[in-house]
């Protein structure tokens, strides 16, 4: 039966957040003492309600036509089972538990929130829902704490896209844009001031004044702080009892349901969620603009950045996909009119190549013309335009990035966010161990020592290179691995697989390799999540950069190190016929049969689609499993119970069924990585852009579908931009010029036909010859017959002429490469601003209306500091453009305001 814990909500009086000093705990507590003052406290919610007003009256949030059902619900499951034996460990545990929950529950009450519990129960089990709303008194005191926007002047609608602009410039229809249906206004916004509040669009309906998405953010606020233990033991917050498992889940509610109601999309009142559902999160929208403005109202300015940077990302991708598939198709024509191609495969037994491995036979270098044909779909010299091209494309994506952030963080009033409006974090906040005077905003805020957290963040940094010399230990693993599997198949009595022997083993090799990276994946990411908790970053924002900073140094590591590895060591150390280099007894690998270029563009399909595919297959299948055993769970206990599954279901019990939002850090680490394919090793593999391209294409709708029907409602976060994942990107950007200069160079063979042409032939007839090497002759005595191989030496395994020749010139195009294109992407960075100057102007226009709006009706006093040659003189006057200032020949005036009467006196007497 389903069973309410009280008729009405409960509310009690709020207390307030006392404010530590040096002799307390480090935990921001709730006082349950009334009364005290708004300066008293860091984070207190004292005079949230009315002197002597009702609690039921205070509790009566929304209008009595349509109340307001929650903002947020805590849950918990209890199970009933009669005559279960339990030990004493986890009855204690289970009471304990209890505990927690009803004192965190009652601090709760003392801080102004209205609790209402909810149960559903059979004879085995219960699920205990308690809905969470806060009074009007309570979300103005939190917005001002908060800092939260709140609209001066509404504006019209600025969202504009170039792509728009540029087909409606050129007159052609736009099939990508689509007109989405209650599009969100905008305004000139400006912070949140009690005493200022008629100033405020909208003050006069306390229903609609704050959005829902500023409702959750307050009361995840209030959560994240409320204690419910010992203060000395860092019981506090709603994140430590989820990971206890006081309570199930915590979530803010969804604005409903988000299927299309029967009237279809023409019917009026579509909620919020289904617009979305219709116009964003569906299959058939792939070819649509994302409305990105009813994202952010709806998930907040973190997710909606998100989102508009990978459509951003993938607009982008369009042109180096397109570019990268002709480079390709131009390899595909020049297959079978290559000379040195044709060379090869019609050598017949004119090259006898060295045996392999020790026990290995002879082979024919003519076997392998299939391979070499291969790889010369992808070395050629497009590759070399198409690298250039792609560390431009690089440089310009990040550039225009940095303008459409910009845009966005204006439009959405959070350009100042990081820098003057974040608060700390809440588990900051109740950790710190003591109090400092923020510089910026002037309050006193929590503090952690600086020296105290670069120890710590040292001891991290200790970790993390652990982990990495794991995965290297890794690396060194699948070396031999290939090395030794080479050899097996190599002694194959089938001709087939002896000649496809080095083949098989890197292409398995790979695919091992796919599984560590994927099983060390999960591993570091819970330990860095540890390391960055206990390093005690001030806002949440610094805390998600050094958080994804560990795990991205130890990601990178992870996927790149074996391209990396087959890209410039692999057959660097080989040796030659009679001198070996070995490791661990095993000889070195050496590049198979086609060069290590057309490996390396395997190795990147394999782990770059590869892990694609398995990311897409996990996000379809594996959400919609736990969906379905969540619903069989909840249902077949409600059905037990006698309720109607479909008809008794309330918004709170649908949302609970949904699968908990897992955040965007493995959304932007996917594609991160990504990028880092697309651009460090494209020189190898010019479709990756192509894949990247199709790839995203699903992802966007995968993300959508599962942020809106899948997953339960994120707390909406605000943010300026992406954070540290810019400056990663920088860096990725970085390195692949680097990169793709070394590869074209050493890995390539376009330099060494570009000084064949130019030293010895033009047609390039003999250019295979040019290349082989001739068996030492001790060797060739030993086995009674001479071979060849691949490499630049003299007859007695010395390096030859040809090769430092080479040599010189494959640095010397490194050198010329990379200062070409970071001389031109620099030009780019000085003529591409990063922020508009349409944006610069509103900004200007923003300020200047938020300080007419919020400018004092009193006259404030203000101090008038000349030159030590004059006297100090204090200057009463209206405002402080108003303020009249005597002037000096000698020296400008300083203007301080805000200064008490005694301070002026005493500057005064000075």
């Amino acid at each position: 039966m389903t069973s309410e814990a009280s008729p009405g909500s409960r509310c009690a009086r709020s207390g307030m957040l006392r404010r530590r000093t040096q002799e307390e705990d480090s935990a921001a507590l709730i006082d349950m003492a009334p009364g005290a003052g708004k300066g008293d406290s860091y984070g207190s919610t004292a005079n949230t309600l009315e002197p002597g007003g009702h609690q039921a009256a205070a509790c009566r949030v929304g209008s009595p036509a349509k109340p307001r059902i929650a903002d947020f619900v805590l849950v918990w499951e209890e199970d009933l089972k009669p005559g279960q034996q339990q030990d004493n460990t986890t009855r204690d545990k289970t009471d304990m538990h209890g505990d927690w929950r009803e004192t965190f529950l009652d601090n709760l009450r003392a801080a102004g929130l209205c609790v209402d519990q909810r149960d559903v129960q059979d004879a085995d089990s219960a699920v205990h829902y308690v809905l969470l709303s806060a009074p009007w008194a309570v979300l103005c005191y939190y917005a001002e704490e908060l800092r939260l926007k709140l609209p001066l002047q509404e504006l019209p609608n600025q969202a504009s896209n170039w792509s728009a602009s540029l087909l409606e410039w050129l007159g052609i229809p736009n099939i990508l844009l689509e007109d989405v249906p209650d599009l969100p206004p905008e305004y000139y916004s400006c912070q949140f001031k009690v005493s200022k509040l008629s100033r405020f669009l909208g003050s006069d309906n306390q229903d609609t004044f704050f959005s829902n998405t500023q409702r959750h953010q307050i009361l995840f606020e209030i959560l994240a702080k409320t204690p419910y233990g010992h203060e000395k033991k860092g019981l506090f917050g709603i994140d430590q009892l989820l990971s206890e498992g006081v309570f199930s889940a915590a979530f803010p509610l969804h604005d409903g349901p988000f299927m299309t109601p029967p009237e279809g999309l023409q019917a009026p009142g579509l909620n919020q969620r289904q617009v979305l559902s219709q116009h964003w999160a569906r299959w058939r929208k792939w070819n649509k603009y994302q409305p990105l403005d009813h994202v952010r109202r709806y998930f907040g300015e973190k997710v909606a950045l998100y989102f508009a940077w990978l459509g951003f990302y993938t607009g982008w991708l369009l042109p180096a996909a397109a570019v990268g598939t002709l480079v390709f198709l131009v390899g595909c024509s020049m297959l079978f009119s290559d000379t040195p191609t044709q060379e090869l495969c019609s050598s017949a037994d004119s090259f006898e190549m060295c045996p392999l491995c020790p026990d290995c036979p002879f082979w024919l270098l003519s076997s392998i013309c299939a391979l070499v044909q291969a790889g010369r779909l992808f070395d050629h010299g497009g590759t070399v335009f198409f690298s250039l091209f792609m560390a431009l494309w690089a440089v310009l994506f990040l550039e225009y990035w940095k303008r459409k952030s910009a845009t966005l963080a204006y439009r959405w009033g959070c350009s100042d966010y990081e820098d003057v409006e974040e608060r700390p974090r809440p588990q900051f906040a109740a950790s710190a161990p003591t109090m400092a005077l923020n510089p910026i905003t002037g309050e006193d805020e929590p503090y952690f020592p600086e020296r105290s957290r670069l120890h710590r963040v040292l001891a991290g940094s200790v970790v993390v290179v652990m982990m990495v010399a794991v995965v290297v230990m890794f690396l060194v693993s699948i070396i031999l691995y290939r090395a030794i599997m080479a050899i097996l198949v190599s002694k194959s009595d089938n001709t087939v697989l002896a000649a496809w022997a080095s083949r098989i083993a890197s292409l398995t090799g790979s695919v091992v390799n796919l599984i560590f990276i994927l099983i060390l994946s999960k591993i570091y990411v819970a330990l860095a999540h540890v390391l960055t908790r206990w390093e005690m970053h001030r806002t949440q924002t610094k805390f998600e950069d050094a958080f994804t900073l560990k795990v991205f140094i130890f990601q990178f590591v992870n996927f790149y190190s074996s391209p990396i590895y087959i890209a410039f060591f692999k057959g660097r150390f080989v040796g030659y016929p009679g001198n070996y280099h070995t490791l661990f007894g095993i000889r070195n690998e050496e590049c198979a049969a086609g060069g290590c270029l057309i490996e390396l563009a395997q190795e990147l399909l394999v782990i770059m689609v590869g892990k694609q595919i398995i990311n897409n297959v996990q996000e379809i299948l594996v959400p919609k499993l736990k969906g379905w055993w969540q619903k069989v769970r909840l249902r077949s206990r409600k059905r037990q119970a006698g309720a109607a599954v479909a008809a008794g279901r309330a918004p709170w019990e649908a949302d609970y069924e949904l699968l908990p939002c897992e955040g965007l850090f493995d959304e932007y680490l996917e594609m991160v990585l990504q990028f880092g394919f697309v651009t460090i090793f494209v020189a190898a593999c010019p479709l990756a852009p192509l894949f990247a391209l199709l790839n995203n294409w699903v992802e966007i709708r995968l993300d959508a579908r599962k942020f809106v029907s899948e997953s339960r409602r994120p707390v909406a976060e605000r943010a300026q931009d992406i954070g540290i994942w810019f400056h990663i990107l920088a860096g990725l950007k970085h390195l692949a010029v680097i990169s793709n200069a070394f590869l074209l160079a050493f890995s390539s063979d376009f330099l060494p036909r570009a000084y064949y042409q130019w030293s010895r032939a033009r047609d390039l007839r003999g250019f295979v010859n040019f290349t082989l090497a001739r068996a030492p002759p001790a060797f060739a005595a030993a086995h009674n017959r001479t071979c060849r191989y691949q490499a630049f030496r003299d007859d007695d395994g010395q390096y030859s002429r040809t090769y430092w020749n080479l040599l010189a010139i494959r640095l010397a195009f490194v050198i010329v490469f990379e200062h070409v294109v970071f001389s031109i992407g620099r030009v780019l960075d000085l003529l591409v601003p990063d922020i508009p100057e349409s944006v610069e102007i509103k900004v200007k226009r923003e300020y200047y209306l938020a300080k007419q709006a919020l400018a004092e009706n009193e006259a404030p006093q203000c101090i008038v500091v000349y030159s030590p040659l004059w006297v100090l003189l204090v200057v009463a006057c209206g405002t402080l453009p108003q303020c009249g200032l005597m002037s000096s020949a000698m020296s400008a005036p300083r203007i301080r305001t805000n200064e008490t009467p005694g301070r002026m006196q005493r500057s005064a007497r000075t």
